[in-house]
């Protein structure tokens, strides 16, 4: 196994989360790029396969890879394993930095775009005006890529985009939700990527953090269609009262009435030659996940890899079902593995340190009892605004509900795990599929 939790000996110090922890590890790895490319792609002579599809490699004068995202460098690197010295150029954008023989890599921000993600974006961009029709683009596109691929569209400035991307992020708003006005903000996202590579051919090399797997979503879908308009736009803003820029507002607004092109749509002809292969996404994750839980001796049962809204109430729910498991036995008995996916949010009234992850694990140790551990992580191994992965609880972790609930309420609950032993530390993981959750059912009275 290749992840490793940094803090796993502080941390592991029972056998159920000892078991949470090592299910972790395993649907983190699994996930990485190295792996999934390597599954997805290979090269037999001029012929590339990637997924179902083939591409005769002499047909094209040059190969090109561009992208961008928290694992887009890994998926690079894993693809100059595949090509070697087929790829002629590239760069990506990525706030995860590995060594790379031909393609470039710039360095960015997430979940807030900065001026270096701008520079590295432009650049990508220049890349992609060079390409022409007997070019080869494999794009690398991953979770991420929204923030780091930082184009604003013209008349936004940057501090005006970090202002937007801040207000979205702290809003309550859904991935889907948040990428319809960062498209609408920019000179890359909602397909405007592919509009810059036409009439090249190209393939992207996709790995989903969204619940749904919506390509128009992953990194807000630089070469995929999108159907979202201004005034998509323009409702998320108004629906949950978001403050923008004026120069934000304007640009909505004039796009609604017509004064401003939109994103391409299905039916563009620069999609004519566009295709995108999703090779790895969070059921990856779930699936080698329940498969370490049974190697471990316990039933695993996989929930769902589509959980969404508010983390502390998604908390409570896994809960209930942790301690329908003790009581009664159902859906199945201990000793068990309930293990989930998804993209919960938070909606962020207060100053402090955490993510959904952490605010997750926090909810769910107010009412835990014996018997049940909880775990969650994000998969890119950073947390919110954090330097953790997420946390793990169990019911010693909160000896008094009061302080647990005044950090909540503050959205500070890094430093109330980081008192409690339980958060989870693994440093940037190479890749990013959305959340990966656990729960450890021990035993049961029924």
């Amino acid at each position: 196994m290749e992840i490793q939790i940094e803090n796993r000996s502080q941390v592991a110090t029972t056998d159920a989360r000892d078991v949470a922890l090592t299910c972790l590890e395993a649907g983190v790895d699994a996930g990485h790029p190295r792996r999934v490319i390597h599954d997805a792609l290979s090269l037999e002579g001029d012929t590339l396969r990637v997924a179902d599809a083939t591409y005769d490699c002499s047909a094209y004068d040059e190969v090109v890879v561009l992208g961008g995202g928290n694992a887009a460098a890994h998926v690079a690197a894993a693809l100059e394993d595949v090509l070697g010295d087929r790829i002629d150029r590239g760069v990506v954008v990525t706030d995860d930095p590995t060594e790379l023989e031909a393609v470039t890599v710039s360095e960015g921000d997430h979940p807030v775009p900065s001026e270096r993600g701008v520079a590295g974006t432009r650049r990508l961009l220049e890349a992609a005006d060079t390409a022409g029709e007997r070019t080869l683009v494999l794009a690398a596109i991953t979770g991420g890529g929204s923030a780091l691929m930082a184009a604003p569209a013209d008349g936004i400035s940057l501090a005006d985009l970090q202002a937007t991307t801040d207000a979205l992020l702290e809003s309550g708003a859904d991935i889907h939700e948040i990428n319809a006005v960062r498209k609408h903000c920019s000179a890359l996202k909602g397909g405007q990527l592919a509009r810059r590579l036409a009439p090249a051919t190209v393939v992207a090399v996709v790995l989903s953090d969204v619940v749904d797997n919506d390509l128009s979503v992953i990194a807000s879908g630089p070469v995929a269609p999108d159907e979202s308009t201004f005034d998509d736009a323009l409702a998320v803003v108004d629906r949950y009262d978001i403050d923008v820029p004026e120069t934000v507002a304007d640009r909505l607004e004039r796009g609604r009435a017509g004064a401003i092109s939109e994103t391409p749509g299905p039916d563009d002809p620069v999609f004519d030659r566009v295709s995108n292969h999703i090779v790895a996404d969070g059921m990856t994750v779930l699936e080698a996940a329940a498969e370490v839980a049974t190697e471990q001796g316990y039933d695993p049962l996989l929930l769902s890899s589509r959980v969404r809204g508010e983390a502390r109430e998604a908390a409570t729910t896994h809960v209930a079902i942790g301690e329908e498991m003790l009581a009664t036995g159902t859906p199945i008995s201990p000793p068990a593995v309930l293990v989930s996916g998804g993209e919960t949010t938070v909606t962020v009234s207060g100053d402090g340190c955490g993510g959904p992850n952490q605010e997750f694990v926090t909810s769910a140790a107010l009412s835990l009892e014996a018997g049940l551990t909880v775990a969650a992580v994000d998969t890119d191994g950073i947390d919110g605004a954090s330097d953790a992965a997420g946390g793990i609880v169990d019911a010693e972790t909160v000896d008094t509900d009061k302080r647990a609930r005044a950090a909540l309420a503050a959205n500070d609950v890094t430093p109330y795990l980081a008192e409690r032993n339980a958060l989870i530390k693994t440093g940037p993981t190479g890749t990013n599929l959305n959340d990966l959750r656990v729960v450890v059912v021990e035993h049961s009275a029924h």
